[in-house]
């Protein structure tokens, strides 16, 4: 069956590698990439794809209603990842998460409305669960605690997506997934960052103790976990999408620099950020014994993955950096 799916945020780290997936899982499928092209959207990330007939891009910003009903009357389907999602960015300049993430999530799901479409996934992040100690998960039922204003905001969406399901009976499924990593990811972000610095033989800033602890999964299983979703998933159901694979900071820093053969004096320990919380943790039950999905990508291959990506195409890098510059 032919299906048009829009993707926000497409030229993004997981929105581009999601849709290199399902170009290559359903050969039946259109794609539209609706992207604003920030900082973080890379055109260079679906360089591969671009003249695939089965592709369309479309520049736009999700906050622009008008923009929004045009490109949205062309889908049966919306996966919505376009959001602004650098913790520090946001502590430097809460605003504009809030109009991409809480306001732009709103139009689109009332554009989504009122075009009747079949199915809206929203993919939101572990974060607005907040902290957890030395012990437990996350779980869907988990109270929303937000601490930065990236994941206040992300949190403020899932509100909405939730309202737009109990208010309207709307097609709506929530995902919330752990870090991510793999390649075409923007270089600001941990591993990425820890790659980079390190071939260049820069400081590796780590944020305070370095103790804290994250959940880490392959962009590649997470691509797989919102196919999955997609097709099987409930609406009106949040799927909690993990690796059940936690990694300290720091280890995460060493375990890099050992595989680069780079020296540990790299490491700059650098002032905690702000708000920063100590551990995030997912329980993928749901996810795994509703609709079948677990990864499939070991950390320690996945890693290797991702660092000879990085070799591989240092190019990518060198023209990210001059586009910025």
């Amino acid at each position: 069956m032919k299906k048009t799916l829009l993707i926000t945020g497409g030229c993004g780290f997981i929105g581009s590698n999601f849709i290199r997936y399902m170009l290559e899982r359903y050969p039946d499928y259109r794609l539209i990439n609706f992207d604003l092209l920030t900082y973080a959207g890379n055109p260079d990330n679906l360089v591969a794809v671009a003249a695939d007939p089965r592709y369309t891009f479309v520049q736009g910003d999700i906050a622009d209603r008008v923009a929004v009903q045009q490109v949205m009357s062309q889908a049966d389907q919306v996966i919505h990842f376009a959001a602004e999602s650098h913790v520090d960015r946001s502590i430097e300049g809460p605003e504009v998460f809030v109009r991409t993430n809480v306001l732009g999530t709103q139009v689109l799901l009332e554009c989504a409305r009122g075009c009747s479409i079949q199915r809206f996934i929203h993919v939101s992040t572990d974060e607005v669960y907040g902290s957890l100690g030395p012990q437990g998960y996350f779980t869907e039922e988990t109270p929303l605690a937000p601490n930065s204003p990236y994941s206040a905001s992300k949190a403020g969406s899932d509100l909405l997506a939730r309202a737009y399901h109990e208010t309207f009976r709307f097609p709506v499924i929530i995902t919330r997934c752990s870090n991510n990593y793999g390649p075409y990811q923007y270089p600001e972000k941990l591993i990425p960052l820890m790659i980079n610095n390190a071939l260049q033989n820069k400081p590796l800033p780590v944020y305070g103790d370095g103790l804290n602890v994250r959940d880490w999964l392959y962009v590649g299983d997470h691509c797989a976990a919102i196919d999955v979703v997609l097709h099987e998933g409930v609406p009106g159901r949040v799927y909690n999408i993990g690796g059940n694979n936690e990694w300290k900071n720091i280890d995460i820093v060493r375990l890099i620099l050992n595989i680069l053969g780079k020296s540990e004096s790299l490491i700059s320990y650098v002032e905690d950020r702000q708000g920063h919380d100590r551990r995030y943790a997912i329980d993928a039950a749901r996810i795994r014994t509703e609709l079948g999905w677990q990864p499939t990508v070991p950390f320690e291959q996945g890693i290797k993955n991702t660092i000879e990506w990085y070799l591989a195409h240092p190019e990518w890098i060198a023209h990210l950096q001059h586009r910025l510059s």
